[in-house]
């Protein structure tokens, strides 16, 4: 399905949900208001899954048919070329006569093109877009001078000059792909894309410092698009407009001081109301230097600026001033207010963050008598609202340092709770989940809800460990497996292996996916699936 199809499919806004799932479906027990209608079409697969997914190994690959034109891509004249899609990486997608893939930056699907090759293959080749000759009705102007194809153009987003409902449609379709190429898996239903605004939502930002001797300036910012050089940025419309601003006068102070030279990245991490920003620096500061720094932050007060210093590695990251206001987030849906150091992961899009965890909660629907477990659950981010709601939470985590920050935010959050309406039990244990083995997981206990939050390396042991079990159920023991996993996920790739293993191997049906748009205008996919137990 190309690009101008999926734009006039049901949008989140307009589409309005049926008041049951069909019968059978495994639909019946999600909110009705967090899915689209049940008869919006997703991509028709090309083959059963089950028999796709039955095949065997040795099996020799089918040999691709010919390539065949769309209509739109015959009798063009010499060097045009039609674009047919976009790839993962937000480049248009277009073919030669003989069939040969070309990968075009800026161009959008539905247009007719010519483009300047860079890059040839046996069976590819890589072009940049010179004229575009019939535009999309769904490429709009970007808002940012730093966005383009120009020499120094910013490489922080892909995705300006492509109206925002289509990006999230794409990133639906992606979803939908990889679940299908991938995991062989196609959910049952579609949850509504998670959309919020498409402007300043960047609350974190890591951002590279250069002292250029030649331009006689120091240089903030991301980089340039596939180049190692920094932008030279001015302005910066995904960040909030105060942090935008401020750009101009970071590298006014940088260039002040006396380790201009010697501080290549500032770290950016935003709280509800407070604004930290990280100097890494290689050799230590003058109190020259520590001054301009005070002096910075006093003259942005307003937006409670603090500064935090990097010496070497994260671990080094400490306060340059301690009397300051606690950096955190807040969950006013669940009464949770969460304290963090910039150098903590935490979500980039706060707005979409409170979305995301509500959904997640409302499609696990834990209820009081439930044990549930937190698998990667860092600072908490989805422990603490569980924990409103169930008997008993364990959050299992990677770092030492989160699951000690985590029973930090557990304790506090549980001494300003409502009387009457105090959190669950929770643990918190450290655990290397990219080694996790089915006596692990047994030894862990019986949970009856899951909630999995990985990094983009995704689950696959968790889920094999999964597998495993159901494959071999003589070394449950006792054990029993949850009947519902919520799997968040920030790569649509190892979504689809995972899920591949839960749906074929662990003896679960994927009922439900969505994207979510946590990144507007680049091309990064976000999204949440719901597993359900089949037997």
């Amino acid at each position: 399905m190309g690009l101008a199809a999926l734009a006039d499919a049901p949008k989140p806004e307009s589409t309005t949900p049926p008041s049951h799932g069909p019968k059978g479906s495994g639909c019946d027990n999600l909110p009705m208001s967090e899915v689209l209608d049940h008869n919006t079409p997703t991509t028709p697969p090309a083959a059963d899954p089950a028999t796709a997914a039955d095949a065997p190994a040795s099996e020799a690959p089918a040999v691709p048919a010919p390539y065949v034109p769309p209509k739109e891509a015959q009798d063009l004249p010499p060097g045009w070329l039609y674009v047919e899609s976009l790839d993962l990486e937000a480049q248009g997608v277009g073919h030669r006569l003989d069939g040969k893939v070309v990968f075009i930056d800026g161009a959008l699907p539905t247009e007719l093109v010519t483009a300047n090759v860079n890059r040839k293959k046996n069976n590819w080749e890589q072009a940049t877009l010179t004229e575009v000759h019939r535009e999309s009705s769904q490429r709009v102007r970007p808002a940012c001078p730093h966005f383009g194809l120009h020499t120094g153009a910013c490489g922080g987003c892909k995705m300006q000059h492509l109206h925002h409902g289509a990006q999230v449609a794409t990133k639906q379709r992606v979803l939908e792909d990889n679940l299908w190429h991938l995991g062989k898996t196609k959910p049952e239903t579609l949850l509504r894309p998670i959309e919020g605004p498409t402007w300043g939502y960047r609350y974190r930002a890591r951002l590279s410092v250069r002292h250029v001797l030649k331009k006689g300036e120091v240089l903030i910012g991301f980089h340039e698009r596939k180049s190692r050089y920094i932008a030279d940025m001015r302005e910066c419309h995904v960040l909030p407009r105060y942090m935008s601003d401020m750009l101009l006068p970071l590298r006014a102070l940088i260039f002040s001081m006396d380790a201009r030279a010697t501080c290549p990245q500032i770290e950016v991490a935003l709280g509800d109301d407070v604004t930290a920003l990280v100097l890494r620096h290689l050799e230590p500061l003058s109190a020259a230097d520590v001054q301009r720094l005070r002096d910075f932050a006093q003259a942005h007060a307003e937006h409670k600026v603090q500064w935090w210093l990097q010496p070497k590695g994260p671990d080094t990251v400490h306060l340059l001033d301690t009397d300051v206001p606690q950096l955190a987030y807040a969950l006013p849906e669940f009464g949770i207010r969460m304290p963090f150091k910039p150098t903590d992961f935490t979500q980039v899009n706060p707005a979409i963050n409170q979305v995301l965890v509500g959904r997640a909660l409302r499609l696990l629907d834990v209820r009081r008598d439930e044990r549930v477990i937190d698998w990667f659950c860092g600072l908490g981010n989805f422990t603490l609202p569980l924990a409103t709601q169930a008997r008993e939470v364990l959050g299992i985590e990677g770092s030492d340092a989160l699951v000690e920050r985590s029973h930090q935010n557990y304790d506090a959050n549980q001494a300003t709770r409502p009387v009457g309406s105090p959190l669950a039990p929770t643990r918190f244990v450290a655990r290397n989940l990219f080694d996790m083995t089915p006596e692990l997981l047994v030894a862990d206990g019986s949970a009856d809800k899951w909630l999995v939050d990985p990094p983009r390396e995704g689950a696959f042991a968790l889920a094999r460990a999964v597998a495993d079990l159901n494959q071999n159920r003589e070394l449950r023991g006792s054990w029993t497996p949850p009947r519902r996993i919520v799997y968040v996920s920030c790569n649509p790739s190892t979504l689809a292996r995972d899920a591949g293993l839960l749906v074929h191997l662990g003896g679960y049906r994927c009922t439900a996916a969505g994207a979510v748009n946590m990144f507007p205008h680049t091309a990064h996919v976000e999204s949440m699936a719901v597993f359900e137990l089949a037997d």
